[in-house]
């Protein structure tokens, strides 16, 4: 398959009503939904899809489902960052063994990594999968920050090619390649918008989860066209939801905005609480001015 790039949707897990099980329905309905609406590729098992909250059957169920509904329409790369590396060894294995056509690995989140650290965790990774890695550098949820001279080292192990890079500061994006030049392709995480016009060549959204066409339009408009008035116009449309589904109420405020527009995939689970009821409105108002079609309505 060729390289990764454009908008990759790092997938919600829908949950049963109860929270209990996996709702595997919703889960294919999903994937169909964000390939028909014109995304490039897809990220199951990422923050956004709770993994950390699912148990092993549960993590499996996930992604045969995404990858054999997916049916190689578009790239799906399988989370399997954990805390323990030969934990993380397995969960990249797993995912290659199963169809993945690459991992994203966040850093060991609790054990503040070094740097020579982080080169031993993705280097024992990257010598028992064949597959290419993207690397994920949020600080916030880590503990650790992978700076652009840090990347640099990681991106000298043969198959790490990708960067998720999710800190608020743009200039990363200019600064990694200048470090990495075409060792490391940068896909952003937060800011996409910002990021297209320094070099990244996809992000890692969350807001496709709720809507995708817009979503890929913002990286075709920026990377593909290379139309800065048409881009900066959707990203004004869009911005509004960006702010619903980032921040703490990133898994909430999708799961809410998916329901309103009647895909439903049941609550975030525990200790995340659904959206309050109080903002539901709100939220109805950004997805109408959207232009997105509210359950129930004409």
């Amino acid at each position: 398959m060729a390289g990764f790039r454009g908008t990759y949707t790092v997938l919600v897990t829908p949950f049963t009503p109860d929270g209990g099980a996996i709702d595997v329905a919703a889960l294919r309905r999903l994937v169909d939904d964000q390939i028909e609406g014109g995304v490039h590729g897809l990220v199951p098992l990422g923050s956004t899809g709770e993994f950390l909250s699912l148990s092993q059957d549960e993590r499996d169920l996930v992604i045969e489902t995404v990858i054999g509904q997916a049916r190689g329409r578009v790239p799906v790369l399988i989370g399997t960052g954990a805390e323990y590396t030969p934990d993380a060894v397995r969960y990249a294995r797993e995912a290659e063994a199963a169809g993945a056509d690459g991992v994203m690995i966040i850093p060991p989140y609790y054990a503040v990594p070094t740097e020579a650290e982080l080169v031993a965790h993705y280097g024992a990774i990257a010598g028992k999968i064949g597959i290419p890695i993207m690397i994920y550098n949020n600080p916030a949820a880590a503990n650790v920050d992978m700076l652009p001279s840090t990347v640099a080292r990681l991106s000298e192990i043969d198959n790490v090619r990708y960067i998720k890079e999710s800190t608020l500061d743009v200039t990363r994006v200019r600064d990694i390649i200048r470090l990495c030049g075409d060792r490391m392709t940068v896909f952003a995480g937060v800011l996409g918008y910002e990021s297209f016009f320094l070099g990244a060549e996809g992000w890692v959204a969350v807001c496709s989860n709720v809507a995708p066409r817009i979503s890929a339009d913002l990286f075709e408009a920026a990377c593909d066209r290379n139309d800065p008035a048409e881009a900066r116009a959707i990203h004004q449309r869009m911005v509004d939801l960006l702010w619903w589904v980032g921040g703490p109420r990133y898994v909430a405020g999708t799961k809410a905005a998916l329901k309103l527009i009647g895909r439903g995939v049941g609550p975030p689970r525990a200790p995340r609480l659904p959206l309050p009821e109080a903002d539901i409105p709100v939220l109805a108002g950004v997805l109408e001015r959207l232009g997105l079609t509210l359950a129930g309505a004409d």
